[in-house]
């Protein structure tokens, strides 16, 4: 299931880990069962949460009997006690979850949805969210991810390559912040604005 798996436990997600976790434990330790009854009951188990998780892919009503569904439990500032109560959630529990998140005042919360992973998600009121250029009406050039150009030693050549720079104009950079050769850098980093990081073996 990929990485779903770590990042968005669900409780049945949680149920078919321990069930396949218990069904190698026993292979592993009991005689008594036979190899191939153990290895069909764990490709059935693997397979079983995949073709569940494709039909929740093409059936959103599917997707809500297995994986449930987030539930909102603050509105407009307002704590939603009923919906506290069907999912067994103390008040304590959910100001915690917002001290967690940085809200220490409910009514600075316009939305808090309770995922069906069991994280909070919450939205702060329009003038408790911090000020960004775009709310403040100032232009700023758009960045790109930084692109790595040397990686333990060796020149990473397609970056270099499409960002139109020669190796002759890397080894120039790295010189001027103290490395004689290529290999005597283990990273070299360039941001969006053009400044070069390099990181030596030796510090």
């Amino acid at each position: 299931m990929g990485k779903k798996q770590i990042s968005q436990l669900t409780f049945f997600d949680y149920c078919v880990g321990i069930t396949i976790g218990s069904i190698a434990a026993t292979l592993s330790v009991d005689q008594n069962v036979k190899i191939v009854n153990g290895l069909v009951s764990l490709t059935i188990w693997g397979f079983f949460p995949i073709m569940l998780a494709y039909l929740g892919l093409k059936s959103l009503v599917f997707s809500r009997i297995t994986d449930g569904k987030a539930t909102i439990v603050i509105r407009n500032g307002e704590v939603l006690d009923k919906n506290l109560r069907k999912n067994l959630l103390t008040i304590n529990e959910l100001l915690m979850l917002l001290r967690e998140k940085g809200a220490f005042n409910v009514s600075d919360v316009e939305m808090a949805v309770w995922e069906t992973n069991g994280e909070l998600s919450i939205m702060l009121k329009t003038d408790q969210q911090p000020a960004t250029p775009q709310t403040l009406g100032i232009s700023m050039e758009q960045g790109h991810g930084p692109a790595i150009l040397i990686m333990d030693g060796k020149i990473m050549k397609k970056s270099l390559e499409h960002l139109g720079y020669s190796k002759e104009w890397l080894a120039g950079e790295i010189q001027k912040q103290g490395a004689e050769d290529i290999k005597d850098v283990f990273l070299a980093q360039m941001n969006s604005r053009g400044s070069i990081y390099v990181d030596l073996y030796e510090d």
